[in-house]
């Protein structure tokens, strides 16, 4: 199996929801596919409420993409915590992720409109 990661633009438009609230829609949605995880959808920041976002203290490196940094999400009803990620600075072969957030599927809706 490749070790390397795959990053491409999937058609159609797309939907984030949480807490009962849209935190944003994109026709502009990267889907990015690494091996030993499941495939992420990426929605452009410019595309999302990022008010709705609050930085969290939580992050990760990665060897592939480099450091993550997590995100709650503040709805009317709840906090959602570390329910996105984005990498600011991505290394190389994840460029194409910058300025883009991922969701943690166990706690939002990502959806095709």
């Amino acid at each position: 199996m490749s070790e390397t990661i795959r990053i491409r633009r999937i058609p159609g438009k797309w939907v984030v929801r949480a807490g009962g609230a849209v935190l944003g829609e994109s026709a502009e949605v990267l889907e990015l596919s690494e091996p030993g995880h499941p495939d992420a959808l990426y929605f452009p920041r410019r595309d999302l409420a990022m008010a709705m976002l609050e930085a969290s203290a939580t992050s990760t490196t990665c060897p592939r993409k480099g450091e993550a940094h997590f995100f709650a999400i503040h709805t009317r009803s709840t906090v959602i915590e570390d329910a996105g990620w984005s990498f600011d600075a991505p290394l190389e072969a994840a460029a194409r992720i910058a300025g883009h957030v991922a969701f943690d599927p166990g706690k939002v809706t990502v959806e095709e409109i």
